[in-house]
């Protein structure tokens, strides 16, 4: 049997960094801290942490800081049906996967400030995020992938929606004769990163456009509005951040009539499932007020890639 304590010490260093800090967060002496995890690496008989700057975890080590969160979300739960007030445990830890649109416009409402445990959010996007579910280096993940990973339950949220905006300077500079293919090629977009293909989707789907086009990288939702605000670029923006824009008259909307809904899903590991019930409900009681219905999306015949 692994000590749970040995365990939780190596979950610790791999959370914050050093050492040092998770002596701070254990309450005991960095020594005794490398004594835990130097006590495990032995009887394990691989190493588990990476002591660079900051401290880094072997696959091992992510497995073992995993297993010892999912543990501990477990006896959490426990103590909460037995009505035990006094944990001996510290404050838990879940870590979830999520893409930044969902962070920066949903997200965040559906997490509770009181319960037990802490959040740590992995951005990726929803196109990729069910990949850690796959990995087990994440208990939960708000993912476009409807078909449950294996040991995992799935349900669905709703579709997030964009809508393609340009400030009305670049509209007039980049697009004097609207959204045409020639216009695409050469007008600067925005995106989040090299793996979002919401722009390409939206262009194959509005213009029957496959053809490359020149971007702006900027890894961060609230960056990319900005930035369209600003007149760097267009961009396909969360609906719920770009409609006051659009009816203060500070954006454009190019071609209205196509806007692009991607549905999301909530998947978490059924092994904690009993752990997670208020944060499953949470979650799907908020995506249900600011996402449209699943079946709404695809009726509308946006321009996605997903299968609805």
């Amino acid at each position: 049997m692994m000590d749970y304590g040995q365990m939780e010490a190596v979950s610790a260093v791999l959370r914050s960094g050093s050492f040092e800090r998770a002596a701070r967060l254990l309450h005991i002496t960095p020594s005794a801290v490398s004594q835990r995890v130097k006590a495990l690496e032995d009887q394990l008989g691989i190493p588990l942490i990476i002591r660079e700057k900051p401290c880094q975890a072997t696959e091992a080590g992510t497995m073992v800081a995993m297993h010892f969160e999912r543990v501990s979300l477990l006896q959490r739960s426990l103590e909460t049906q037995l009505s035990i007030e006094n944990s001996a445990l510290g404050q838990s830890v879940i870590r979830i996967a999520v893409n930044a649109d969902s962070v920066e416009t949903w997200f965040l409402k559906a997490l509770a400030p009181d319960w037990p445990w802490l959040y740590d959010l992995v951005i990726d996007d929803q196109h990729h995020s069910a990949e850690w579910l796959r990995k087990g280096l994440v208990t939960a993940a708000v993912t476009a992938e409807g078909n449950p990973v294996t040991g995992c339950d799935s349900r669905p949220l709703g579709a997030l929606r964009y809508r393609a905006v340009c400030s009305p300077s670049f509209h007039a500079r980049w697009m004097p004769d609207g959204l045409t293919p020639d216009a695409a090629g050469k007008a600067p977009a925005l995106v989040y990163g090299n793996k979002d293909e919401l722009h390409s989707n939206w262009l194959s789907a509005c213009l029957d456009y496959d053809s490359g086009y020149p971007f702006h990288q900027l890894p961060s939702t609230t960056a990319i509005t900005n930035g369209v605000c600003q007149s760097l670029g267009w961009a396909l923006v969360p609906e719920i951040l770009a409609v006051p824009y659009i009816e203060a008259g500070d954006l454009v909307e190019l071609a209205p009539e196509h806007k692009l809904d991607v549905p999301l899903f909530w998947q978490w590991s059924r092994a904690v499932s009993p752990a997670l019930m208020d944060l499953n409900t949470a979650v799907v009681k908020t995506a249900a007020q600011h996402l449209h219905p699943v079946a709404e999306a695809c009726a509308h015949n946006t321009p996605t890639k997903s299968k609805c």
